[in-house]
């Protein structure tokens, strides 16, 4: 039997938050969804160049968020950034799939933060019928981007950095997993995106860590 999944809920901005196993953010207050680093297509991208990497990942996260839209009904979506990977992501497969995936969901407002990989593989098509908005994108309390940065006024929600921490246990045992990470007025969320890789993030004071695994998000206290 598969175990229940367990957000960790957190205050940002005065806003109750929930930080989702699924590597997204929940917004409940405002029904918005935020999800980063997509990166829809790299892996047809490394196949057309011949490296063989496994398929199906666009479908995964597609799926994925199929199953957080059945669950939280969200009223709009914010993607911070890197949607598709590349141009030569393009291909009639994925696009096929996107659009059967934004069919399913023709009422449920799409908003793309664009990302330095957006700038390569371009928007997506107008057909998806996404808002296309440069950062800082201000929704609310929060000002929603891809790369991280400070703001004047608005707390950062950001991705870009595909952020990971290492858990050390008995000897030279340790773990290797994504998580969110906060510092200051900023958040920074793991990517979504399967086969995407980490960068790991090193301890700092006053740098605190959710780590992401299996069905739960948890503050790791012993990263702060």
């Amino acid at each position: 039997m598969t175990s229940p999944l367990a957000a960790c809920r957190i205050e940002l901005a005065g806003e109750t938050i929930e930080l989702l196993p699924e590597r997204a953010l929940w917004w409940p207050a405002a029904g918005v969804l935020f999800a980063a680093d997509l990166h829809l297509g790299k892996a047809a991208t490394y196949r057309a160049l011949g490296q063989p990497v496994p398929g199906g990942t666009t479908q995964e996260n597609l799926a994925r968020l199929d199953r957080l839209i059945e669950r939280l009904a969200p009223r709009e979506i914010v993607f911070l950034g890197d949607f598709l990977h590349a141009a030569q992501a393009r291909t009639a497969t994925l696009l096929a799939a996107v659009a059967a995936w934004r069919d399913r969901h023709a009422a449920l407002a799409c908003t793309l933060v664009r990302g330095n990989h957006d700038s390569r593989a371009g928007d997506p098509p107008a057909a998806l019928r996404f808002q296309l908005v440069d950062e800082p994108h201000r929704i609310g309390p929060f000002a929603a981007c891809h790369h991280p940065q400070r703001h004047p006024t608005h707390f950062v929600l950001a991705g870009h950095l595909h952020p990971a921490c290492r858990l050390h246990g008995r000897g030279r045992d340790s773990l290797r997993m994504p998580c969110f990470v906060r510092e200051g007025e900023q958040l920074i969320l793991p990517a979504f995106g399967e086969f995407t890789g980490g960068w790991q993030v090193e301890p700092a004071p006053g740098r605190r860590f959710y780590a992401v695994g299996g069905n739960g998000v948890w503050a790791l206290p012993g990263l702060a």
